[in-house]
């Protein structure tokens, strides 16, 4: 990491510039260990306080630490916390963030069950039902009217004992109900 110092009637010696670039290398590594950061640390004095303002961008957010305090490097220890805990907050959010697109959502989707049948069977499907998508309970007599569109058989959740229950139309006309 590179970093960059303005120093507002402060001057740092090359052994604390050492200790500055060993704090500010363990925030590089947090953020991107393979490309080369660059911080910007503005270190001013005003009446006795020291204070520290250390900047960082990071994927096209800036990373601001402040800290102030009697001692110098305890002000740029501060800011270099603060930074580190900013540091961290950003990497996870980009890490933890969701980037593939999501399908679109359909009631069922066709998938065939076997490439090769022979000549004389029709083509066999299996129907793939979407169960997370939110559907309320029925009653039974909202299902004998659902199955009255052309429907074999209804796969529901009945209301009264909120368990899975298949209504099945027989040859004859009539209705089968399975309950589970």
């Amino acid at each position: 990491m590179r970093i960059t110092y303005t120093g507002r009637q402060v001057e740092l010696a090359p052994a604390q510039f050492k200790k500055l670039e060993g704090r500010f290398a363990k925030i590089g590594k947090l953020l991107d260990g393979k490309r080369e950061c660059e911080a910007h640390v503005i270190l001013s004095l005003e009446r006795h306080l020291h204070h520290a303002e250390a900047t960082v961008h990071y994927f096209n957010h800036q990373l601001v630490g402040l800290g102030s305090s009697n001692d110098l490097f305890t002000a740029i220890h501060s800011a270099a916390e603060k930074l580190e805990k900013q540091a961290v907050k950003a990497r996870t959010k980009w890490r933890d963030t969701k980037r593939t697109p999501h399908k679109a959502s359909s009631e069922a989707e066709v998938e065939p069950l076997a490439e090769t049948e022979p000549e004389g069977e029709p083509e066999r499907r299996v129907y793939h039902i979407n169960h997370h998508q939110k559907r309320k309970p029925m009653t039974l007599e909202e299902a004998l009217l659902e199955m009255d569109k052309d429907r074999d058989y209804l796969v529901y959740r009945d209301a009264e004992t909120d368990r899975v229950s298949v209504l099945v139309r027989r040859r004859d006309g009539h209705f089968d109900l399975v309950e589970g």
